[in-house]
């Protein structure tokens, strides 16, 4: 419970990380639960989300052998070599004015579609509540990035609301 005057949080921030080739999965955790207690929230939550279409924030185990099984089980779910329309490069359009036109755009374009639909199912947000000052998380739980199509620069956006300690009189 947060005393009468605690102060009102509202933060945005994003998180920077470098992901590896294939399906990558990064433990966000620390940085957030960092953040959290840098901003000294007593009671309220977080939302995460990834910011781009071919990652996903999870929550689960981060235990290596696991995170092996999770590549495995999504590599079977949506094999990268499987046919998808969107690797169709040939019928897609180039986005207006695009520099050197339609080839040097499908020259750049990654095929993907295995990557979006990961994304898709995997999801690309979570919101965890904040209690006592920390992330009410179970004792296993960890937040994650999920990298789906890398290696990348990826941007994930923490959202921090709720209430700080009381302010000092």
């Amino acid at each position: 419970m947060v005393a009468a005057g605690a102060p009102a949080v509202f933060h945005y921030t994003q998180l920077e990380v470098e992901t590896k080739p294939g399906i990558h999965i990064v433990d966000i955790t620390p940085q957030i639960r960092a953040e959290v207690e840098r901003l000294s929230v007593a009671e309220g939550f977080v939302n995460v989300l990834s910011r781009h279409t071919t990652t996903a924030i999870a929550i689960n185990e981060a235990e290596e052998r696991l995170l092996d099984d999770i590549r495995q089980f999504l590599h079977r779910l949506a094999p990268p070599t499987a046919p998808y329309l969107h690797n169709d490069l040939h019928y897609r359009e180039a986005p207006p004015n695009w520099p050197g036109g339609w080839e040097a755009w499908a020259a750049q374009e990654p095929q993907n579609a295995h990557s979006h639909l990961l994304s898709i199912v995997l999801g690309n947000s979570e919101t965890v509540p904040i209690t006592g000052g920390k992330l009410a998380l179970g004792t296993w739980q960890s937040i994650m990035l999920v990298e789906l199509d890398g290696a990348r620069q990826r941007t994930v956006g923490v959202q921090i609301v709720g209430q700080g300690a009381p302010a000092d009189s």
